[in-house]
């Protein structure tokens, strides 16, 4: 059987579509010691291509992290058959707070990696395992109504640029990685004997960052479990205080989940108040960005007038523009170019 997608988008939408399937979003990760991770993805490939499964699946020695669709119908057979892997069994499944009309994913990617999370650390004496106390959403309101405790938000900055606890520290990375010595110098150090609670999507990032700082000799250190997934789902379903303002920036397909009516962020390129990210649409560039519907009309999808000019451009042209270039990733920081005109702006001032 094949063990990688071989269609193109398009085919993939089709193909998607043809299948008629209700997905369900689940996230989930384990910190765990996988001896082959190469024999282990292929065993997750085969299996979860039998049923139809769709997302984004990374697995190293040091455990697995996946944020897939499972169709509805195939929903109890996944679950059986990944609490039947030991390690796995019983794992929390966060589930999507809002599902799309679209499809989150459009085909299944399993890959092995050298860390399930970039972490940038080379300390063979530091155990991941050894991580914080896990906090309910209760408890994390309780603790967090502590005027003295330290919250901190360990994602990215365009993740909390839409979306944010209340009274949070919101670190102005581009990475994980970027974030474990920024924060522990500029927020942290001074402070080993204070409660320091830290959230991020779905508790993965936390996870690993609480057990550094506790190898750091940060005595107190909490996460919130699950993280604001199972949070949005844990206060309307117990009516609880929301503390969390905005939206939840995902990884896939829909790049937000609503959390609250709040709009905190605003359109990259007029200043308009919105929340929703999107990518560039010149295949050169895929920028990603906030753009309100007004832009998205005006530069029809484009981040700059440059790009906007750049698609219009026969296809030869403009594939001789993307040559030699890697993802966008590598070619743009996310949320940060000096092309999106009101947000250059702002920074400038703000500098």
């Amino acid at each position: 059987m094949q063990l990688w997608n071989k269609y193109s988008k398009e085919e993939l939408v089709m193909k998607l579509r043809e299948a008629g399937h209700q997905f369900v979003t689940v996230s989930f990760y384990q910190y765990a010691k996988i001896a082959d991770p190469q024999l282990f993805r292929d065993h997750l490939y085969l299996n979860w291509s039998k049923l139809d499964i769709v997302g984004r699946t990374y697995v190293a020695k040091e455990g697995i992290n996946a944020q897939i669709s499972v169709p509805v119908e195939h929903f109890e057979q996944f679950r059986d058959e990944l609490y039947q892997i030991e390690f796995l069994n019983g794992i929390r499944l966060n589930i999507a707070v809002e599902e799309s009309t679209e499809f989150p994913f459009l085909k299944l990617k399993v890959k092995v990696r050298s860390k399930i999370l970039a972490d940038g650390l080379n300390d063979e004496t530091f155990d991941v395992t050894n991580k914080g106390k896990h906090l309910t959403a209760e408890e994390f309101n309780q603790l967090t109504d502590d005027p003295e405790t330290i919250l901190i938000d360990f994602r990215n900055h365009y993740e909390s640029e839409v979306g944010h606890f209340k009274g949070a520290i919101l670190p102005d990375v581009d990475t994980f990685r970027d974030s474990l010595p920024y924060i522990e110098e500029k927020f942290l150090k001074g402070n080993e004997d204070k409660n320091v609670v830290m959230y991020c999507t779905g508790g993965i990032r936390c996870e690993k960052a609480s057990a550094w700082f506790k190898h750091r000799g940060f005595r107190n250190v909490h996460q919130l479990e699950g993280g604001i997934i199972k949070y949005a789902n844990d206060i309307r379903e117990k009516d609880l205080e929301n503390k969390f303002i905005g939206t939840n920036f995902v990884f896939d397909e829909r790049r937000g989940e609503r959390i609250s009516d709040d709009v905190i962020a605003c359109c990259h390129q007029c200043g308009e108040p919105f929340d929703k990210h999107t990518n560039c649409v010149n295949d050169a560039c895929h920028l990603l960005f906030i753009q309100c519907d007004n832009c998205h009309e005006k530069y029809e999808g484009c981040c700059s007038e440059n790009c906007q000019h750049t698609i219009h451009l026969p296809l030869e042209e403009q594939m001789q523009l993307r040559k030699g270039l890697n993802n966008s990733n590598r070619i743009f920081r996310k949320g940060r170019s000096e092309s999106l005109v009101y947000k250059k702006n702002t920074e400038d001032i703000n500098a």
